[in-house]
């Protein structure tokens, strides 16, 4: 990878001497100079070139001494790093070189070997800044897309050592579907559906993370919550009632469907679950998530849920009998389950 390399030297001698030094290295691409004479001719050279990876600066110029420059480097671009090539080598002007941000000093007659080791010292830095910023806004970028389980997972120290592994775990999950939004989606433009789902979802999320549950994926128009800790399947609850709430007083105004109120159906269940990363360490691609039969009847739950309704089976409507209303649906079927099961619609 080629380095852009700027040279400020009101001495034209030095910029003959580069280019002699190092032809080899500017044959083969590995090293691009540009020049300027003065520190006032630097800024204006970078500012129309951006690219430039760092800039060797002498200290007496006139118009502007490289000092003052090393200052200006550091208020227009703290990335960009500066190493001082000057006869001037005594200890006031390397302090005063250093105390302003010069990443180095090499003193004059140059050393061309010595400020060729600088030079790939300097470059080496920058590349690890670089790289130390490109991986917090990947960082940054990740956060939105992961959960923050896995965050806190990919922060264990035995994450590496233990991608397959995982734990038995009671919890609560919750399902929130939104109620006939596939007939929205065939008749409005696919920019309307994706903003209007994205602001559901919005809606959603910091209500079930108010309550302290993480999001474990997105579904199309539907997500699914894990709701872990003390009082799971009460905090599960709690945030269905917020959803259902919030999303009742959303009104849309479309063509297909003038005056739409969007309603969501909710499925809730409790119980053990497993919990870890589930896919292909071969092919690099891994879901961390909770699987199981408790998991599996949350989703039954919230297919026969109709619109507006919070589902959950009659042990879960028991345990919360003393704090939320519920009204009795009945029994229902549902897949892959051999014996019918009770469940409630939770009212508030």
């Amino acid at each position: 990878m080629k380095a852009k390399i700027l040279v400020v030297d009101d001495e034209t001698d030095l910029e003959l001497l580069i280019k002699q030094k190092f032809r080899r290295q500017i044959r083969e691409k590995q090293y691009e100079f540009i020049f300027a004479h003065d520190g006032v001719e630097a800024l204006q050279t970078l500012a129309q070139e951006p690219d430039t990876d760092m800039v060797l600066t002498d200290i007496n110029m006139p118009g502007m001494d490289g000092l003052t420059l090393l200052v200006k480097l550091h208020e227009t671009n703290p990335m960009l790093k500066a190493v001082i090539v000057s006869a001037y080598g005594d200890m006031d002007n390397i302090r005063t070189a250093m105390n302003r941000g010069a990443f180095d000093f090499v003193t004059k007659p140059v050393n061309f070997e010595d400020l060729e080791v600088t030079m790939q010292k300097t470059m080496e830095y920058v590349a690890q800044i670089r790289q130390t910023l490109q991986a917090i806004k990947e960082n940054n970028i990740l956060r939105m897309y992961v959960d923050e389980s896995v965050l806190t997972f990919m922060n264990r120290p035995e994450f590496e050592t233990a991608l397959s592994a995982s734990e038995t775990v009671v919890a609560t999950v919750l399902f929130i579907d939104i109620c006939g939004f596939t007939a929205i989606s065939e008749r409005e433009s696919p920019d309307t559906v994706v903003k209007m789902v994205n602001r559901y979802f919005d809606v959603m999320v910091k209500e079930i993370i108010a309550q302290g549950g993480l999001v474990d994926k997105f579904m199309g128009d539907a997500i699914m919550a894990v709701f872990r800790g003390e009082y799971h399947l009460d905090r599960a609850i709690e945030a269905a009632l917020a959803v259902r709430t919030q999303i009742a007083k959303i009104e849309e105004n479309l063509l297909s469907h003038p005056g739409y109120h969007p309603e969501v159906s909710i499925g809730i269940n409790s119980g053990e679950m497993v919990s870890g990363n589930i896919g292909s360490t071969t092919l690099r691609r891994l879901d961390y998530t909770v699987i199981g039969d408790a998991v599996n009847t949350a989703q039954r739950l919230q297919s026969v849920a109709r619109p507006g309704q919070i589902v959950i089976v009659e042990s879960a409507q028991q345990q919360i009998a003393e704090s939320f209303s519920c009204e009795r649906i009945g029994e229902v079927s549902l897949k892959n389950k051999a014996e019918p099961v009770v469940i409630y619609n939770v009212l508030g």
